[in-house]
């Protein structure tokens, strides 16, 4: 495969993240409107939270959380029951050569913050934040 000569990094190119955050959208507005006829998609409401795209864009997967947090493992396997659906519904509004296929995995952002957030407020890591920087001070 030939190599991009204007994507050098080991991230996502610009292509990438601008089709990810172009399905998230429609994905969302997608579930958000349930257009997708399954009632277990119809009673839960979704948070789309990122989608990535592989670099040939044949592939999408979306990172998904039910609002609450509660019930993510029925709500990923409804999702993957209905990804024919949802991918024409999502193609329709996008103007790629192929529809990429959608896979579904739980976003665990919130529970990643949360724990930052334990983190943070542990009494010992709140003793070493508060202690002064020497250094600054001496070399004045």
């Amino acid at each position: 495969m030939a190599k991009n000569r204007f994507h050098s990094g080991e991230g996502p190119s610009q292509r990438q993240l601008r089709v990810g955050e172009l399905i998230r959208r429609t994905l969302s507005d997608v579930l958000m409107r349930g257009d997708v006829h399954d009632p277990d998609l119809q009673r839960v409401s979704v948070t789309v939270g990122e989608v990535r795209t592989s670099p040939d864009l044949k592939v999408a997967t979306a990172y998904v959380a039910p609002l609450g947090g509660q019930g993510g493992e029925e709500l990923i396997k409804a999702l993957a029951r209905n990804k024919g659906e949802l991918r024409h519904l999502v193609s329709k509004h996008l103007t790629l050569k192929f529809a990429p296929e959608l896979r579904f995995r739980l976003d665990e952002t919130f529970d990643r913050l949360d724990e930052t957030r334990r983190m943070f407020s542990d009494e010992k890591v709140q003793r070493d934040i508060a202690q002064p920087e020497d250094d600054e001070d001496d070399d004045l």
